[in-house]
């Protein structure tokens, strides 16, 4: 489906008017909101290094996708907008990459993320979502050591790119 008849769809959910719509809807600009989001991204940030030390490191790649997924949800409120969907806010965030309207995300960071496209060996992805899911469902109870600090750095820099985008926008 493409980026313009998914976000369709998400606007079309998120008119249902209440708390527990599906998709995308048009909210004021908050600071407030994007703060908050922001802060609870930092907080899973240092939820997955204390899981990954008390060892409960497959709860450590939850945490790193919910990271990231707050700090993308922090854009969609600066830019007036929530989502309840995840594939909505990576199409609309997708959507702003190609308007030009994000500039310290690209669609490659998107990607590293998640990526749907991925259908052939999801057992050995690498993308966020992927790990996440591979250690939430399957019986794993430990993340390899080198597979944690990998996940821990691109968890990093994803966040700080997010953050340079939230900055670059209120400036």
């Amino acid at each position: 489906m493409s980026v313009s008849k998914k976000l369709k769809k998400c606007f079309d959910e998120g008119k249902r008017g209440n708390e527990r719509h599906q998709g995308l809807r048009k909210i004021p600009p908050s600071p407030e909101v994007v703060q908050a989001h922001l802060a609870k991204a930092l907080h899973n940030f240092k939820a997955m290094a204390s899981f990954h030390d008390l060892g409960f490191s497959d709860w450590s790649a939850s945490a790193a996708f919910y990271t990231l997924y707050h700090g993308l949800l922090a854009i969609l409120a600066q830019h007036g907008f929530e989502s309840r969907n995840q594939s909505c806010t990576f199409a609309f965030l997708e959507d702003c990459i190609a308007r030009g309207a994000i500039q310290q995300l690209t669609t490659a960071n998107l990607k590293e993320i998640s990526d749907k496209d991925i259908t052939v060996d999801l057992a050995h992805s690498t993308k966020i979502l992927d790990i996440r899911e591979r250690m939430q469902y399957s019986t794993q109870t430990t993340l390899a050591e080198e597979e944690f600090q990998i996940l821990k750095k691109r968890t990093k820099q994803l966040l700080d790119n997010i953050r340079l985008e939230i900055e670059r926008a209120t400036v």
